[in-house]
């Protein structure tokens, strides 16, 4: 007789352990309460769809921080290469950017995603969206919401891939919390930009605008990248990158202070011999964008903390200009969110302790990590543990 699954949640760890599933002979059902799926993976391609790191496998594993003991296990035996060959499988070459980062030759998500439904189309798996999981019934049925009413399924063993809280409208709004309680540690946003208490003047004239080619040091951590100006504080690469230790550092203490280096090629010293002469009749703006060579944007976040205090030489400023952050961004707005459910309601094989033959994969585990290709990784590295393990529960 064959064995039946049930996925809920269409998302690339669902799709994963689907395709898994569905290669080893099992009928596969996935159900989404999306009109479709793989929204979210849609979304992350409109930048380029990072799907892994090239950096060896020790650095990468890194980046997950205090969940690295539970996942490296799962991301080497699905490893970045592992992710690559299955892309290239689909025919969608990749390649490996300045940076280290892999992603389709093709720049986005779409015809990856179509060639995926594809072949799981063709492994027999099947589809039922708009279908909203509300837990259990009283036979331990699992439960769906459906635009004509409600429906039931009696899977062999399911799987719950239903994505953590960021971006809730294409789908994961951790609604699903309530139908496993005890188990959830709350969410949090990550990979966020934070609030500051900017000036009307630096808002009105550089909301939206880019700072390229800077530093940005909280603590002991120093992070190189880009970040942008918004109307309510600062967000971008170099920003989500400390963006765990920021949220953090705020619930505990009410508000951050980072510290941007504006001209990180330049040493203290080659600033100061700049800025050590006489400056006549040049304004202050003048002073730095020729001196200093900065940019309007930077000029204006220098200005900014004159007249909000700041005390010291201008090179020292130039080289630490205080910013301090006040509240992360709501975590409808994050690209990715902390939380989810605690290793310690699983067992070792991804099950949950209370649910004998259920799984949990993705972003519901309580796990965060940067930008950069690690996200999606461990998405689908946990989408094929938590298959194996189903596999195994299945006999």
């Amino acid at each position: 007789m064959t064995r039946t699954t049930s996925i809920v949640g269409g998302g690339p760890a669902g799709l994963m352990a689907a395709e898994v599933l569905a290669r080893a002979g099992v009928a596969v059902t996935i159900y989404d309460q999306m009109p479709s799926v793989g929204r979210k993976l849609l979304m992350a391609g409109r930048g380029g769809l990072n799907l892994t790191h090239a950096e060896p496998l020790p650095v990468f594993l890194s980046r997950y921080g205090t969940a690295r003991n539970w996942l490296e296990p799962m991301i080497a035996a699905f490893a970045p290469e592992a992710l690559i060959a299955w892309c290239n499988g689909l025919g969608q070459p990749t390649f490996t950017g300045s940076s280290a980062r892999v992603f389709p030759s093709a720049m986005k998500a779409s015809p990856l995603l179509r060639a995926w439904l594809r072949r799981l189309d063709s492994l027999g798996v099947g589809f039922r969206t708009r279908h909203r999981w509300q837990g259990w019934n009283a036979e331990g049925r699992l439960h769906f919401a459906t635009p004509d009413g409600w429906s039931t399924d009696m899977p062999d063993a399911t799987i719950l891939a239903l994505g953590g809280a960021s971006w809730p409208r294409l789908g994961s709004d951790a609604g699903w919390t309530d139908y496993l309680p005890g188990a959830v540690a709350p969410f949090r946003p990550a990979n966020c930009g934070f609030a500051v208490d900017w000036s009307p003047v630096l808002r009105s004239r550089f909301a939206g605008h880019p700072l390229k080619r800077l530093a940005v040091r909280f603590g002991t951590e120093m992070v190189r990248g880009e970040a942008v100006i918004t109307e309510t504080g600062i967000e971008g690469g170099a920003i989500y990158a400390l963006s765990g230790r920021l949220r953090d550092a705020i619930q505990a203490d009410g508000s951050a202070t980072i510290h941007v280096d504006l001209r990180p090629d330049l040493t203290l010293a080659v600033l100061t011999d700049r800025l050590g002469g006489p400056r006549r009749s040049q304004s202050l703006a003048n002073t730095l964008r020729k001196q200093a060579g900065l940019t309007p944007e930077a000029i204006g976040l220098v200005q900014e903390a004159l007249h909000a205090g700041a005390t010291g030489d201008l090179p020292g400023l130039i080289k630490a200009l205080p910013i301090r952050l006040t509240a992360a961004a709501p975590i409808a707005r994050a690209i990715s969110s902390a939380g989810g459910v605690r290793i310690d309601a699983l067992d070792g094989a991804l099950m949950l302790r209370e649910r004998p033959g259920v799984f949990v994969a993705g972003e519901m585990l309580d796990w965060e990590a940067p930008t950069g290709g690690y996200l999606l990784q461990a998405c689908f590295s946990t989408g094929v543990a938590a298959a194996k393990s189903a596999l195994a529960w299945l006999g």
